[in-house]
């Protein structure tokens, strides 16, 4: 579904991605490991359109994306949950919901209400706080508010960044079991984690990134490319 063949990018004069080359397969689940700084983001940036590569080819189900503004991108059905979650001050959690159906503008109501109330299935906590506003969620409760305000648009590939970065242990748990959850209804998904060891878990395939270029890939269930792995970035 998703092909990078040696994308660069650039912010300014700082050369960040140097020639990346990745694959994301229809119905796999893909981390994207690596330190602080490697680029790992700015390959999900780079992807949604948020930042243009400089050289090189994004590819989704075979058209080049690389050069579309961000919104056409989401439309095609690349949905990007981003580190800081943005979630709307001033809006209820249903409101941020509903944000999401831009995503799908030929809805009909009906349609509509239906992913919504699918949504509070996957996430039934944001059931319980609909008319609360989404800035005062915990940290983990608006984490599940902005992976399913990408969700009512019916992604077809799913870019989660960083999504357990700074949440206690047991929400960490309720966040990789809704991301089993998704692997199981087939959604792809390219995960950027830190917490590598339990990402591999859940995922068919890795990448890890050093200073803007892929060092290493391997099968997710391989005990030996698991050791490369964490030979490779010290995790």
């Amino acid at each position: 579904m998703l092909e990078l063949d040696k994308v660069h990018t650039h912010y300014g004069l700082s050369h960040v991605l140097q020639g990346v080359s990745l694959t994301v397969g229809a119905g796999e689940v893909v981390v994207l490991c690596g330190r602080n700084g490697v680029g790992k983001t700015t390959v999900m940036k780079t992807i949604a359109g948020w930042v243009k590569p400089s050289a090189g080819s994004v590819r989704f189900n075979g058209a080049e994306i690389g050069p579309l503004a961000p919104d056409r991108i989401c439309r095609l059905g690349i949905g990007l949950v981003p580190e800081d979650r943005r979630i709307f001050p001033g809006l209820t959690v249903e409101e941020n919901l509903k944000l999401g159906f831009l995503q799908c503008p030929g809805r009909s109501k009906a349609e509509s209400r239906a992913v919504l109330e699918q949504a509070y299935e996957r996430f039934p906590r944001l059931k319980e706080r609909r008319p609360q506003l989404g800035t005062s969620l915990s940290g983990g409760e608006q984490q599940m508010l902005a992976m399913a305000r990408v969700l009512v648009g019916a992604p077809k590939l799913l870019l989660i960044d960083e999504p357990t970065e700074g949440l206690a242990p047991i929400i960490v748990d309720e966040i990789f079991a809704i991301i089993e959850r998704l692997r199981d209804d087939g959604i792809p998904i390219l995960l950027v984690e830190q917490n590598v060891q339990r990402a591999l878990d859940v995922a068919d395939r890795f990448y890890a990134l050093e200073r803007g270029q892929v060092i290493l890939a391997g099968d997710a269930a391989s005990s030996s490319a698991r050791s490369s792995l964490q030979e490779a970035i010290a995790v």
